[in-house]
């Protein structure tokens, strides 16, 4: 039986970056509103939100110091409301942004927490003593070796109770202990007083990190690293099944009447993993978002090293997630999001090719198996900004680690620039670029961070009434998954996976099928024969009625040109 979201787009809406309503230079939820028609135009079903909540903005919202509130930056519950009830008047669903890994460092619940030993809260986080034979607060004494993906350690010294408290992430976002059963259900009833609002699902931030090995044991410390790895002991750890199943049950069941929606962020999952927690018979998630297809680029694991892509690589790892989740699960489909750099500058050409490796970009994964999400400014094809000074960054990731490398490392500034440019999560935060007014169409004021300037050419202003533009691109694709059951409910077969730059699959059902072609190149490729499809139908290039394609003009047959996707429906094989 389908499940309404296997028909569904969702749409990423990072606030601070989308519209700005006040001109304070920050995106707001007025501002979201005031582009909802948009949204509709462009046919996506729903809007997932990122933080909103009251937040001393460390991580840009995602260390939130209370649960039930909009920080004034961004509005007030009024706006919510309004937003909530102006997406369902026009047929589409609000997902919010759900972080319980860890909270902010001003939660109230922390601020008791560590306020004493004996204080009721202390055990809702990881509390431990030096290590044994240190002294505490020196070097070396924290509780084991694990490091922080913000740089840095993993745990951070608390003077007035001469402990240290564990922040896999900022030192201003310590962990949860979801060990005690205190913890799950306060968050369980933050949750369920959301859907009580209309809300209608969550997004789950790094949800595989919340079941900790409780002995908190070293990691392995590679070489030429200042800390150990902790991941196998926080990644997918020994209760995460039991936890979420938990939280199924005491949230989302009794609602069974509502089409709710919940991905999980999931760093380091497995697909054997992944097909467990998605198994509607396991009642624990729907889809996950993996990070497997987005870490190919990066040498040695590390995105401060990036390396070339293969497209072997790309079709390798997407092909496992398909079929590791054909029979039980459900696979999330994307190549951007607010962590992520731009789709087109990063698996694309954003240069002489740029609106037709966009298109190509969206045909090919969104004409994958799974639930595709559109991260905000990538239906115009906006890229990655050049960020001249390491002033002109803004995300904490960066900074961190742009002091560590240039200090504790001795790197050299320019090569610590260089290295971050590509992979940077300020890439993707830019603001929306609506016009090619000064401010973008973003605001009329001065903007948190800056605006790239190719927004004088790349503007939804231009691209929303033009039937070639990449816009238009997406809303054809959109429509195509909502039109045609064979793109949701069809099986998935890759074709071609030791070619280099052609990217083929099928999606069939007994009734009809799909081949899908899309050329990773910048130069035209031959088009081999195809698994599947007869000598005849493969020299033709025309094996079945060309339903999508981003170029205007007839091609050649058996050749796809620069970036070209075409993607033909014929009946049955």
């Amino acid at each position: 039986m389908n499940q309404w979201f296997e028909n569904a787009v969702v749409y990423q809406v990072y606030p601070r970056s989308f519209a700005d309503s006040n001109g304070d230079g920050v995106g707001d939820l007025r501002g979201v509103i005031g582009k909802l028609d948009y949204l509709h135009t462009l046919g996506i079903d729903v809007l997932w939100l990122s933080p909103i909540y009251t937040s001393p903005q460390d991580d840009n919202g995602y260390d939130i110091s209370d649960y039930r509130d909009i920080d004034p930056l961004f509005g007030t519950l009024e706006d919510l409301t309004e937003l909530t009830e102006g997406l369902h008047q026009r047929g589409m669903k609000l997902v919010m942004d759900l972080v319980v890994n860890h909270t902010s460092d001003e939660h109230p619940w922390f601020v008791q927490s560590r306020s004493s030993r004996d204080n009721p809260k202390r055990d809702w986080y990881w509390w431990q003593d030096a290590r044994p034979g240190f002294e505490p607060g020196t070097p070396g004494a924290e509780p084991n070796n694990w490091g922080s993906a913000f740089s840095g350690s993993a745990w951070a010294y608390d003077e007035s109770s001469g402990q240290y408290y564990l922040h896999l992430f900022s030192k201003k976002q310590p962990d949860l202990n979801w060990e005690n059963p205190e913890v799950r259900t306060a968050v369980y009833e933050m949750m369920n007083w959301w859907l009580d609002r209309g809300v209608d699902g969550f997004r789950m931030d790094v949800i595989n990190f919340i079941s900790k090995d409780p002995l908190l044991p070293d990691g392995v410390q590679h070489e030429g690293r200042l800390y150990g790895d902790g991941s196998a002991f926080f990644i997918s750890g020994p209760r995460i099944h039991e936890f979420l199943h938990e939280m199924h049950t005491e949230v989302f069941a009794p609602r069974g009447d509502r089409e709710l929606l919940t991905v999980a962020e999931m760093p380091g999952v497995t697909v054997d993993d992944a097909a467990q927690f998605t198994d509607p018979a396991r009642e624990e998630v729907n889809m996950v978002f993996q990070f497997e297809h987005v870490s190919l680029d990066h040498l040695d694991g590390d995105k401060w090293q990036p390396t070339r892509l293969r497209l072997t690589d790309l079709k390798r790892s997407l092909g496992r997630w398909q079929a590791g989740l054909a029979e039980h699960g459900w696979n999330s489909l994307y190549w951007s999001n607010h962590d992520q750099p731009r789709a087109v500058s990063r698996f694309g050409d954003d240069g002489e090719y740029r609106k037709l490796s966009a298109k190509m970009l969206a045909g090919i994964l969104h004409l994958h198996r799974g639930t595709p999400y559109v991260y905000q400014g990538e239906e115009l094809g906006m890229t990655n900004m050049t960020f001249a000074e390491i002033g002109d960054y803004r995300d904490i990731e960066v900074l961190n680690h742009h002091r560590e490398a240039t200090t504790k490392r001795g790197l050299r500034e320019s090569d610590v620039l260089a290295s971050l440019a590509p992979m940077n999560r300020d890439n993707a935060r830019t603001p929306v670029q609506w016009s090619d007014a000064p401010g973008a169409g973003f605001t009329s004021g001065v903007p948190w961070i800056g605006i790239n300037p190719n927004h004088t050419t790349i503007n939804a202003a231009t691209q929303v009434d033009d039937p070639d533009s990449v816009f238009s691109f997406y809303r054809r694709v959109i429509e195509l998954r909502h039109s045609d059951p064979v793109v949701a409910s069809g099986d998935f077969t890759m074709l071609l996976p030791g070619d280099e730059h052609i990217y083929a699959f099928t999606r069939s059902t007994p009734d009809a099928r799909l081949l899908v072609l899309g050329n990773f190149s910048s130069e035209p490729q031959p088009l081999p024969p195809l698994p599947g499809f007869t000598t005849s139908e493969s020299d033709a290039g025309t094996p079945g009625v060309l339903v999508l394609g981003n170029y205007a003009e007839e091609g050649t047959a058996g050749e796809l040109r620069p970036w070209e996707l075409r993607v033909f429906r014929s009946g049955p094989a």
